[in-house]
Parts: C-alpha cells; structure tokens; sequence
C-alpha cells in the first residue's frame, strides 16, 4: 500500500485533525505531503497557518484565496433555494467542503500528487462530502481518511500525539471543541456541547454577542437583490464576499443567527451543533421577504416543496451529483424577476422584515385594498368556492346515505 503513494495533497484546516496527519502521513507513507488550505474567510492569520503546516510536517503549504468563488458559486446558489437543513442549519460547513475539494483535486493534478487526504472522522458528515467530491472530480486519485485506519481513538489520544512530537495545536483539555469557520458561519461541535442539556459557554462565541448584550437600539439594513442574488447593501454594490461580511458584521453587533441544535447526521447518529451565521441569517430572510413579492404563488410552492430535498443533497455531500445539478437549474429558473429592495431592523437576536419593494412586483394594492376597487368582482368568489367545495359536499352526502 505504501508504495503506491507517490504524493499526498492534504485537506488543511489548522485544527487538530490536520496538525497532527502530516506527521502521520510521512510516517505511514514515506512520501510528501502537501497541505492544502483554502481561504474561506475564517480570518485566519495565513502566515501563521503556513508556518504550523510546516511545522506539522508538510512538505510544502498552499493557501488560495477562494473567498469570492464561496460565496458567489456555492452560498448565493443555495440562498436562492432558502436552503436549510432540518429548519434549522443554513449549511455552512456542507456548502465550503465542496469547494475545498474542487481546488484539493486541481492541486493534485498540477503537482503530481496521485492521493488526496482529510481529516474527518468516520463518524461525521464531511468524511461523506470530501470523498464524494473526489470520486466525482477525480475517480484516479487514492484516498487517504486517517480516522478510519490509523490507531488513534479520540482527541485525547491526538493530543497526546501531538504533544510526544512537539505539535502546536490550537485546542486544549479545557477547550477541546471542535471548529469551522467561513464567511457563512462558525460551528463548534465536542467537548461539553456533546451533552445536550449542557448550555454553552458565552466565552465560546465568535461572531455574535449575546442577544442581551447587544446594542439597546435598533439597526436598520437594506439589501438589493437581482435575480435572486445579493448585489447591494444600503444602496452599495459591493462583492458578494463583502457584503456577506458586512452583513455578518451588523448582525453579529446586534445577536443575530445564533442557532443551538440536535441535528441528523448522514452516516445515522444524531449530533449537537452550536452555530453562528449571521449575516446568512439576515440573507434568507430577506430573500425570502423579496420572493413574497416577486414569485408566483405555484412556482413558489413547488419549488418549496422542493427546497428540504435539496438542502439534503447538499447535507449528505452531492454537490457535485447531477441530481442537485438539475434541481439548481429548475431554482435558478424560479429566481428571475426576484429582484427590488428589502428593509429589515435587527435588534437583540431579532431579524424582522419591515419593508420590501420591487419595481416586477406581482403585489396589486389596487386588487388587495379592503376599500372601494374597480378590479375585482367579489361576486366572482361565490362561484369559485361552489366549485371547490364540491368534492366535500359529494363526500358528506355519500356518507349520509343521499
């Protein structure tokens, strides 16, 4: 098996995992090993991160800046769809590994490397969405999941590695949580947050005050859309990348997008999530307050109807799978004409629409007024709920016999 490895390009994130599988690799494998890192916005200083790859044991460290392709390729596709998993998770860690795939796999074709590594567990989702990304970009390339096939047991047991080999490593005994961070979002998993009933420490936080913290005032924000998309905050173009941190910025001051769930793991265990996404918050609602006068009302249904099974597709891993390929093509279709202006006040934890125009907007005052209309034939509904209720009336009489 060992000699098959020519060269391993390593999904590189910083974190414990991958401070300690570079070290393993060349042990294991006796061939280089190239960490990769992507810059997703997780305001990581990228001088220090290259120096503990080094350090870890990689022979050569590669940090791309992908933040704009993040945002603009994988989290506006999904904004358009309200993706959200289980009502709840807005997907940030699901919609970056695919990514992170992508350009793994672009910089084991351009070295030479013929394996690719990450540092999931055999108990997690992402093990799911970085091999199915590879198989789909890639089906040549050797995978190499450590979890699944060295000795280690836990994270103790990684702590330990790291400190007999003389590691950095960014977590401790008293803080082992396990963490994500991009510009959608912050997840913190492990440590106490495995104990359900176990509140989180408000030390944890990365993005967001607390709620009763924030500011005793309120703070308005206005975001244009076209066709779907984000394209202006406050009457500002901006680039997707900053407007979504602008966005996590005025929502994390005011609390916003703070989510604490017990979600359903693809591989069947059910985990604890803390979440923090901010600025994705603000985005799904407003974007969904621009669809209420934009979309039509069956299109809009069934493309709801829609909506679970694709955030799914995405939870599980199958970014790169023609299912979700084809369902993003029906979404897109559904998103022209989503286009105008949306107001919302934040304040304390709270994202609340309080006004929304369109300049296609399908909203008739002149048909909705409770007042005196000219348009509309009150007349008219007596026969459409006749007609309706008929298939209940059949019912009822069949039952009573007439």
């Amino acid at each position: 098996m060992t000699q098959e490895v020519k060269q391993i390009v390593l999904a590189y994130s910083g974190g414990l995992d991958t401070s300690v599988i570079p070290s393993w690799l060349k042990e294991t494998y006796g061939c280089p090993v190239i960490a990769y890192a992507a810059d997703l916005g997780q305001e990581e200083d990228i001088d220090g991160l290259k120096q503990r790859a080094l350090e870890a044991g990689a022979d050569e460290i590669i940090v791309e800046d992908l933040r704009e392709e993040f945002v603009r390729d994988f989290v506006w596709p999904a904004l358009r769809a309200n993706a959200i998993y289980e009502n709840t998770y807005l997907l940030g860690t699901s919609l970056a590994r695919p990514l992170i795939a992508k350009h793994q796999v672009a910089a084991a074709r351009s070295k030479g490397a013929n394996a690719v590594s990450h540092g999931a567990t055999g108990k997690g989702n992402d093990q799911v969405r970085f091999e199915l990304a590879y198989m789909a970009l890639d089906p040549d390339l050797k995978i190499i999941a450590p979890w699944k096939i060295w000795d280690f047991k836990g994270r103790e047991d990684l702590i330990r590695y790291a400190e007999k080999k003389g590691l950095s490593i960014p977590v401790t005994r008293e803080k082992p949580y396990s963490s994500d961070r991009n510009l959608l979002h912050i997840s913190f998993e492990g440590g106490i947050l495995e104990d359900p009933w176990r509140e989180p420490s408000e030390d944890m936080f990365v993005m967001s005050v607390s709620p009763q913290n924030a500011p005793d005032r309120v703070s308005y924000v206005e975001i244009d859309f076209e066709d779907g998309n984000p394209v202006a905050i406050d009457g500002e173009r901006v680039s997707p990348a900053i407007l979504l941190s602008r966005l996590n910025e005025v929502g994390g001051k005011n609390g916003v997008g703070r989510v604490d769930m017990v979600e359903n793991r693809y591989v069947g265990m059910k985990s604890r999530g803390v979440y923090e996404t901010p600025g994705g918050t603000i985005l799904r609602i407003a974007h969904i307050a621009m669809e209420s006068i934009t979309m039509d009302r069956e299109v809009m249904h069934m493309r709801d109807a829609l909506t679970p099974k694709y955030s799914e597709m995405i939870y599980y891993g199958y970014w790169f799978s023609p299912e979700r390929q084809a369902l993003q093509c029906f979404i897109d279709e559904t998103q022209r004409n989503v286009t105008g202006r949306v107001r919302l006040k934040l304040y304390k934890g709270n994202c609340t629409v309080v006004g929304r125009k369109s300049d296609v907007s399908l909203y008739s005052d002149e048909f909705v007024t409770f007042e005196e209309d000219t348009v509309y034939n009150q007349k008219d509904a007596e026969g459409f709920i006749r007609l309706n209720g008929l298939r209940l009336k059949i019912a009822n009489l069949m039952r009573r016999g007439k």
